[in-house]
Formats: structure tokens, C-alpha cells, sequence
């Protein structure tokens, strides 16, 4: 029920409109009355009745100066005002404060119900419209989410000016002020998992980023975003004398959630160091993404900044081949980045790779047995992708290990080019299956948008995959979110049914998969521009 207050100075009139009007009948609850708006003000923002009644003329303060303050503090709240004087001027300040309804004294019981009733669906209407916007809204969250990676992508990549990316901020309402700024990476992937096998994960990864964004968007300084499948960013905003206190918060938390899921997966976290400009955020995205390519040379570690980076560079003093570390030149650390590297990484993994090594690689015997390490481990990843050795290495790539085994031989090149051809095959595998992933997924849609409970974890556990990595193939190819594209094929498929047969609205709707009418006619407005009936009216 609806709760409403009345302020009347006149005691007769007050108790005649407590005791005489049927409240419950017309949906109300009495919650209080007071006899000016002095007593009543602290009576009111404790009780915050739906509904104010309240005379014109009282002393103290009068009607109007209470309504002011009230209207201000508690904008939902309808008003209405009764008074005893017939004077358009008192009409016309009801009306700018205003007011819902300006009544004369003597009021009937008749008039004060009608007001009521009409009141009590006005306030009905307006919730059910705000029910249906927060629905929508919570609808279009990955609409957000991917408005805000795609935006972000740019900003990173020094596509923007600064005054662009203010504005485009503003746009999908996103606050970038801040004196300060950092960057935080987390690579977050299934545990012993190659990502051409990425489909399927486990139900911890899930709580794991559920948990992560939940606790980023608790706070203003921090702004969580997905990059990829596997690849997370939180990018921290504040005062350059809070910036580590952030920092060491944001890490903290981050290796709290995941450890929670530790055994199923592998998480490494890589810290940037502030910059005090927004022009400088590509800087500093480059920066942590060279400290994020060490995580291949020491697993155990998972948060990296630039002095473990450094660290992690062993073999300055080295004198000899006889004193490598072999667990620096294992095969599982180029295996591991042919699983999980990025095309852009390939140079800093290469130089880390090598550093450790540096002084040992002027042994010709060391050199060769790097290079056979190096070359039969990429020839057994490309062949479990299912490309032979012949297929995959260049005709002269004889002439290319000789020359890399001389003296003055150049086994980064070599290496860097042998990383860079395998993993153009297993991007371009991994974009073949994820086409044909979302081929599947398409025709499920077509088949079954008409289903009210079609969601796209529906849709991916359908066609046999994670949610994460059908949402993210599904944003990458359509260059729209899944919520976007289902909702698209049911308003063209209602405009359809609108124009070309006679069906009422409410039947339209549940044969687009909107179990609630009104909600579907709210999101019809919403995204058509007008409602289903000014849409069958050519309007």
C-alpha cells in the first residue's frame, strides 16, 4: 500500500479527512498528520509517505515552503494541496513547486477519491517504468562492458587525444577524472588448458571474474574491464599520494579471489608504475605489457612489477655455458607461450629468453643446442595443431638455423620468426573455431529468440562452450553484444507481426519472448523510437 501524510492546521478538517476517508479501500495506508509544516518536516523524511496532503495556509510554515523543501529532499513524493482560498496566484506557486493537485475546501469524498485513485496509478505507472528501466539496464550491462573494453582499446592504443577521450568518456558515462593514473593486468586462463581447447572451463572461473568485478565496482579508484578471453585490466584513478595504497589494495584483493580457485587455474598479475597524465596511459600500457611476458619464465611467481621483471634477467655474470641455470632454457617455458603468448609479446619473450643466457650463447655448442631446443619445440606444437613440419617451416630454413649457428648469427631472429609463424597458425585455428562456435550459436539463436529464457549462457552451454568465451567470440565477430543481437532479431520479428497481421500487442509479445507485455513495449519504445501501436499506425 501507498503511505500518505496530511498537514492540517485545522483540527475538525484534519480528523474529518483521518477518520472519514476509506484509505485502505483506495490503496492507502494513513501513516501520520501534523498541523503545520514545522512539526510535520522531521515526521516526514522519517516516514517518507508516497503521498503528501497538505493545507495552504497554516502558521509556522506554510504549505508551499513545506512543499518547496519536500519536493527538493524527496522528488518522487506527489503532493497535493488543499486550501480555502479561490486565488490564481496561490494556483500558480502550487504549480511551479509542483504539485499534483491544487483543491478547494470544502473537498468531498467523492473529489479527494478520484484524486487518490488517479495518483495511486500514476505512482504504479511510474515504478512499473522504473522497474522496466532497471531491467533493461541490467540487460545492457554487457552492452557496457563491451562499450567500455572497445573504448578503452583505443585510449591504450593512442588512438585518442585527450579532449577525445574525454568525450568519449562522457558518452558511456565513465569518469576518467583523476591527477593520477595506473595500470593493473590479470592473465587469467584454465590451468594446463591450450587455448585451442579454451571452450570449456571450470565453475570456479566464473565466481573468480563474478567476484573480481564485484569488488572493483564497489570503488570509485578502480575501473575493472575484460581485454580478451583470458586478459583483465583494472586501471586505478586518484591522488598521487594514494596511488601505492591503491595499488597494493587492488593486487591484494586480486590474489585473495584468485587463489580461491588456484588449483583450476593459472593467474598472473603484472603492476604498472603511475603516470600523472592521461596522454601517457598508452606509455603505460606498453610498460606492463612487457613486465605481464615474464610470467613464462618463473610460474611460481604470480604478481609481477618492473623490479621482478628486471629480476627475473639472471646471467649478467654468467662466464660460461657450464654455468646456465637449465631450468632457464626448459622447453616448457617456450611451450607455455605458444600456448598463452601474444603476437606482441614474442619480442620481449625472446629477449628474456635469451638474457639468461647472454654470455653462454658465445659457445658454438650451446648456440646449437639451443636453437635444435627451440626449433623441435615449436615443430611439436604446430603438429598437434594438425600442420606437419613440411607445411610449416620456410624452404631455406636450413640456411636460416646455419646461419643462426654461426658466430655471428642472430638466434633472436630465428627464434622470433619461428613464434611469430606459429602463432599466426594457432590464432588463425583458434579464429576458425571460434567461427564455428558462433555458427552454431547463431542458428540456436534463430531457432530459439522466441524463448523468454534464452540467455547466453543458454545459448553456450547449448552449443557446448563457456559463457566467457561465447560472449567474447560473439562482441569480437558481430561487433555487437549478445543481448544487442537477441534483442534486434525480436523487435524486427514485432514489427513484423505488427504489420502484417492483427494480433494485440500482449499476444506479440510472448511470440517474441517477452513474458511481460509491458516490458516488451517499454523496450520496443526503447530501442524502435516509438511504441507498438504508433508503429502498426505508421506513426
Amino acid at each position: 500500500m501507498l503511505k500518505v501524510f496530511l498537514v492540517e492546521d485545522e483540527s475538525i478538517v484534519r480528523e474529518g479527512l483521518k477518520n472519514n476517508i476509506p484509505w485502505q479501500e483506495y490503496g492507502y495506508q494513513f501513516t501520520g498528520e501534523a498541523s503545520d509544516g514545522e512539526m510535520a518536516l522531521p515526521m516526514i523524511r522519517k516516514i517518507r509517505p508516497d503521498v503528501l496532503i497538505t493545507d495552504i495556509k497554516m502558521p509556522f510554515m506554510d504549505g508551499l515552503a513545506l512543499s518547496r523543501i519536500v519536493t527538493q529532499e524527496i522528488p518522487e513524493m506527489k503532493i497535493v494541496i488543499i486550501s480555502g482560498y479561490d486565488e490564481f496566484e496561490y494556483a500558480q506557486q502550487a504549480i511551479r513547486v509542483g504539485v499534483e493537485q491544487y483543491l478547494l475546501k470544502p473537498i468531498t469524498k467523492g473529489t479527494l477519491r478520484k484524486v487518490l485513485l488517479e495518483i495511486r496509478e500514476k505512482i504504479e505507472t511510474e515504478q512499473e517504468q522504473k522497474n522496466y528501466l532497471e531491467t533493461f539496464q541490467n540487460e545492457m550491462k554487457e552492452y557496457e562492458n563491451y562499450a567500455r573494453r572497445s573504448f578503452l582499446e583505443k585510449v591504450f592504443g593512442g588512438v585518442f587525444s585527450v579532449q577525445q577521450i574525454y568525450e568519449e568518456a562522457a558518452k558511456i558515462s565513465l569518469d576518467l577524472d583523476g591527477p593520477c593514473y595506473n595500470l593493473v593486468l590479470l592473465s587469467l586462463q584454465v590451468k594446463r588448458q591450450n587455448p585451442e581447447h579454451a571452450m570449456q572451463e571450470p565453475e570456479g572461473m566464473e565466481q573468480v571474474r563474478e567476484a573480481l568485478f564485484r569488488y572493483f565496482m564497489r570503488f570509485p579508484a578502480y575501473l575493472i574491464f575484460q581485454w580478451n578471453i583470458s586478459l583483465y585490466g583494472v586501471l586505478i584513478k586518484g591522488e598521487s599520494g594514494q596511488m601505492e595504497e591503491l595499488r597494493e589494495a587492488c593486487v591484494r584483493n586480486i590474489e585473495k579471489i584468485c587463489l580461491q580457485e588456484a588449483c583450476s587455474m593459472e593467474w598472473y598479475v603484472a603492476v604498472g608504475e603511475p603516470v600523472e597524465r592521461l596522454s601517457l596511459l598508452p606509455e603505460c600500457y606498453t610498460k606492463v605489457s612487457h613486465i605481464l611476458a615474464y610470467r613464462f619464465f618463473s610460474p611460481q611467481r604470480h604478481i609481477l612489477t618492473q623490479k621482478d621483471a628486471e629480476e627475473l634477467l639472471p646471467g649478467k655474470d654468467l662466464k660460461s655455458f657450464a654455468s646456465v641455470d637449465s631450468a632457464k632454457v626448459n622447453p616448457d617455458i617456450i611451450h607455455g607461450f605458444l600456448r598463452e603468448g601474444k603476437q606482441e609479446e614474442i619480442m620481449d619473450f625472446v629477449n628474456g629468453y635469451l638474457a639468461g643466457v647472454k654470455d653462454a650463447l658465445e659457445s658454438r655448442l650451446f648456440r646449437d643446442y639451443l636453437l635444435l631446443n627451440i626449433r623441435f619445440t615449436v615443430i611439436r606444437y604446430v603438429e598437434m595443431l594438425g600442420v606437419s613440419q613440411q607445411d610449416f617451416l620456410p624452404e631455406d630454413d636450413d640456411a636460416k638455423v646455419r646461419g643462426a649457428s654461426g658466430s655471428g648469427g642472430s638466434i633472436d631472429a630465428y627464434m622470433q620468426e619461428l613464434l611469430e609463424r606459429a602463432l599466426a597458425l594457432r590464432d588463425r585455428e583458434s579464429e576458425n573455431q571460434g567461427k564455428r562456435v558462433l555458427k552454431k550459436g547463431l542458428k540456436y539463436i534463430e531457432e530459439n529468440f522466441s524463448d523468454e529464457s534464452l540467455s547466453l549462457n543458454s545459448v553456450a552451454g547449448a552449443i557446448g562452450v563457456s559463457g566467457n568465451y561465447f560472449s567474447s567470440i560473439f562482441s569480437q565477430e558481430m561487433q555487437m553484444t549478445f543481448i544487442e543481437y537477441v534483442t534486434k532479431k525480436r523487435m524486427e520479428k514485432a514489427k513484423k507481426l505488427l504489420v502484417q497481421t492483427q494480433l494485440h500487442s500482449s499476444e506479440i509479445a510472448g511470440e517474441v519472448g517477452y513474458k511481460d507485455p509491458h516490458y516488451f513495449s517499454f523496450v520496443f519504445k526503447k530501442t524502435v523510437g516509438c511504441t507498438p501501436r504508433e508503429y502498426r499506425n505508421g506513426k
